[in-house]
């Protein structure tokens, strides 16, 4: 389809600065919104149609493109590591953004991101998490490590984090209160986010036996690395 206007977006979790570019006449027109998909959607309808929005990917995710389409305004996200943008071009405000966008989008230079579903948005939110969970884990062991490490206790076994060294763990005594507090502190961190971590690996279990997802997981498994 030939779009008459097309309309980049400068999105922010506040606010929106859009530029509408209408090839036909070399017209520029901007505007400033709040973060109001309604709003941008009644005034790319009062633009030449039919019209298109394009913002880049980022935090701020597919929310703005979904509240677009339902609107009836067409939008696509841009990748924004596919922006070929000009060496010499340093200066970066809200609008000129917008504009660069707009006009990427009305020469063809826009590679789109593909949009998941919602349930496969979600499904991935809850992978991320995990993964969240485990750098937390992995630096609150370190903490731990390390407080102990500074008070001359080392574990005398050969690997850490087994049975063997939670015992160990528990077995040890500090005579000052402060140190007593610290160590419990940093242990009941431990300790907090390995439940975390499992909750999450049985939430993502049982999505990943869902009905849409069982056969791509079942598919994956035949690569090394992936544990049924």
């Amino acid at each position: 389809m030939l779009y008459r206007t097309s309309i980049g977006l400068d999105v922010h979790a506040r606010s929106i600065a859009a530029t509408a570019f209408i090839p036909e006449t070399g017209e520029i027109v901007q505007k400033a919104f709040p973060y109001d998909a309604g709003e941008v959607a009644e005034w790319a309808k009062g633009m030449p149609q039919p019209a298109r929005c394009v913002y880049e990917s980022g935090p701020t995710g597919f929310d703005l493109k979904r509240k677009l389409d339902k609107a009836g305004v067409p939008c696509v996200v841009g990748a924004v590591s596919k922006m070929l943008r000009p060496s010499g071009d340093r200066v970066k405000t809200d609008r000129r953004d917008a504009t660069f966008l707009a006009r990427m989008l009305a020469v063809g230079n826009i590679v789109e991101v593909a949009m998941p579903t919602e349930a496969m948005e979600a499904a991935r939110d809850l992978a991320r998490a995990r993964e969240d969970c485990r750098h937390d884990l992995m630096r609150a062991r370190h903490l731990l490590s390390k407080f102990l490490l500074g008070k001359g206790i080392v574990y005398p076994g050969k690997t850490a984090w087994t049975k063997a060294h939670r015992e160990w763990l528990g077995r040890l005594e500090f005579a000052d209160p402060c140190e007593r507090l610290v160590f419990g502190e940093y242990l009941e961190s431990v300790r907090s986010l390995e439940l975390r971590r499992a909750r999450l690996d049985g939430a993502i279990e049982e999505r990943a036996a869902g009905e849409d997802m069982a056969p791509v997981v079942s598919a994956l498994r035949c690569f090394r690395g992936y544990r049924p």
